[in-house]
């Protein structure tokens, strides 16, 4: 039964999840741009604009850093893969087969959600990297997809955000 939940949950969240990456389009002078020209170089297609404003660009570069693969997001979800599978086919008995399989469930969501919150706050990057080039520059960089979308920064929704900032 959990199987089949967690299942159905990535299913669906799935392709929620990885559709906004190629959709991303500015408006500059009345012509769309895509802001992000492939996964591997987010933002990227507003580098040339951005380029005349140093402040801008600091804030691209930064947006473009947080966006690089996190080592710890793989550790994690590795391993609670390896939980599940070792759950579902351990030969030890059924209550260690369910710890394993709900601990390694648990680990890929938390997982999820700790990469989710980290990418919507690398997304202020971005968005202050546009709202310091529209300050000082013209023409101004608009985004076609934040018009009707609830989860855009000053929209009223319900969301779920967390913040940790990290000291090295």
């Amino acid at each position: 039964m959990l199987f089949r939940l967690s299942l159905i949950l990535f299913v669906i969240l799935g392709p929620v999840y990885g559709a906004e990456t190629c959709s991303r389009v500015a408006i500059i002078n009345f012509q769309e741009i895509l802001v992000d020209t492939n996964s591997t170089q987010m933002g990227e297609g507003l580098r040339y604009h951005l380029e005349k404003d140093s402040t801008a660009i600091k804030y691209l570069d930064a947006y473009q850093e947080g966006n690089k693969i996190n080592l710890q997001n793989a550790i994690l979800g590795t391993a609670g893969s390896g939980l599940i599978l070792a759950g579902l086919m351990g030969g030890t008995s059924s209550e260690t087969k369910q710890t394993l399989f709900i601990s390694g469930v648990s680990m890929i969501i938390v997982n999820f959600l700790v990469a989710n919150t980290l990418e919507m706050t690398n997304e202020v990057n971005l968005l202050k990297a546009v709202e310091e080039y529209n300050k000082r520059n013209l023409p101004r960089i608009y985004f076609k997809s934040y018009e009707n979308d609830s989860r855009a920064p000053g929209s009223v929704g319900h969301s779920f955000y967390l913040e940790k900032i990290w000291r090295f």
